[in-house]
């Protein structure tokens, strides 16, 4: 069975960070990482709370985050439903191993 990671974000108004002044190169990355791995085949799933609501009161482990937590603490990124990383976003190194693929799938090539 393949592993799955699951990004839960903060209520942001786009997922890229491009609809702001200020670009948040961090939001960029892992846009660009996402739509990558899609393009090749591989599944890794990426929530907006403004977007998504139910899917983070639907989601246990997010729910729980949440009520024991703080908003604050987002964004969040689940591995197989557990919780591994809260804060940041994991590093490209971090999804290659997780979902164990070069970090080179992580690139966008055309």
């Amino acid at each position: 069975m393949k592993n799955e990671v699951k990004i839960y974000d903060p209520a942001l108004c786009c997922p890229t960070g491009l609809c702001g002044v200020n670009i948040d190169p961090e939001l960029m990355r892992i846009a660009v990482v996402i739509e990558s791995l899609k393009k090749k085949g591989i599944l890794i799933e990426r929530f907006n709370l403004r977007d998504n609501p139910q899917v983070y009161v639907d989601t246990k482990v997010v729910n729980d985050f949440i009520q024991k937590e703080s908003i604050d603490n987002f964004p969040i990124t689940t591995l197989n439903g557990v919780i591994v990383l809260t804060k940041s976003y994991p590093s490209n190194k971090q999804i290659s191993e997780w979902l164990e693929v070069s970090e080179s799938d992580l690139i966008v090539t055309k």
